[in-house]
């Protein structure tokens, strides 16, 4: 492919296409019509010489070649909205607050390197950082800007899944030196478990695969997701963890490579209305750069 020749508009639509799963979705999300989508594919596709999507009866189905691509074209978007702003703003001071909110381990470990580098690049701005597993309501303007694992319904708000987490079975060296390392997940009947309690995904997912919950052996039940990983690291029994936080821990190893336990988006969020405040449109374009290469594996 001829560099000179390459036309970067067409990552935007790449990305809407890759999003939305439709040219109905992603023209809806653009305002480009669907016929102008389609073309923007296919010339992509031509370029790079590369099946983006199969086209299906249900929409577009994003190919391996495509979520290879995905983390590099999120980064030029998010690169050409920054180079926007700082034009627009002809080296304008960005000061004041602008209100974050996040779940417990994404404030607690994913994000404060994240946003240590965010002070030296916007170093007027001050993040007023809510920690919370509950789906802060924007329209009540609890925050300016939200991080979360579901993506919210309201019509009045924008959201842009910027990563994806991957969860991981795991434990810490000294458990697993007192019990051994499961090598398959019937195994885990055997091992001491740490879970949610409120929260049973762990239980469903273990009768997804034809295990009885009553069966599982918890050490600890408890919906702070803090204190599950806190549990884990001391070494009281296997967790399901995001990876970015086995990784961070050298004591802590991921078990069971081959059970396929489910990734969870991470969307960023914001009220439309609020898109145009330049001290807030920094810190989501920082964010939507810089988060996905907090979460890769």
């Amino acid at each position: 492919m001829n560099k000179s020749t390459f036309n970067w508009s067409l990552i935007q639509s790449f990305l809407a296409a890759l999003e939305h799963g439709s040219l109905m979705g992603a023209a809806r999300a653009t305002g480009l019509s669907q016929p102008t989508l389609g073309r923007h594919i296919n010339e992509l596709e031509q370029q790079l010489k590369l099946v983006l999507f199969e086209r299906t009866g249900r929409g577009l189905q994003a190919t391996a070649s495509a979520t290879a691509l995905a983390e590099s074209a999120r980064a030029m978007e998010a690169g050409a909205a920054s180079f926007s702003r700082l034009a627009s703003g002809a080296g304008a001071t960005l000061q004041g607050s602008v209100r974050l909110s996040a779940s417990e381990p994404v404030a607690c470990f994913l994000l404060p390197p994240i946003l240590a580098r965010m002070r030296q690049e916007l170093p007027e701005l001050t993040v007023e950082l809510v920690v919370s597993n509950e789906v802060s309501n924007l329209l009540r303007r609890d925050a300016d800007i939200a991080l979360r694992m579901v993506r919210p319904e309201q019509v009045s708000l924008v959201a842009k899944r910027i990563a994806t987490v991957q969860v991981q079975a795991c434990a810490s060296r000294s458990y697993l030196e007192r019990k051994g390392a499961p090598t398959q997940a019937s195994d885990l009947l055997r091992h001491d478990l740490v879970g949610g309690d409120s929260n049973t995904e762990i239980d469903a997912g273990f009768q997804a695969m034809g295990f009885a919950p009553a069966a599982l052996r918890f050490a600890l039940r408890t919906d702070d997701l803090n204190a599950q990983w806190a549990a884990v690291r001391a070494g009281l029994g296997v967790g399901f963890m995001g990876h970015y936080l086995i990784q961070s821990d050298a004591g802590v190893l991921p078990l069971l490579p081959a059970l396929k336990l489910p990734s969870l988006p991470i969307w960023l969020t914001v009220h439309r209305e609020l898109r145009t405040s330049a001290r807030i449109r920094a810190v989501y374009d920082f964010l939507a750069a810089q988060l996905p290469l907090g979460t890769a594996a």
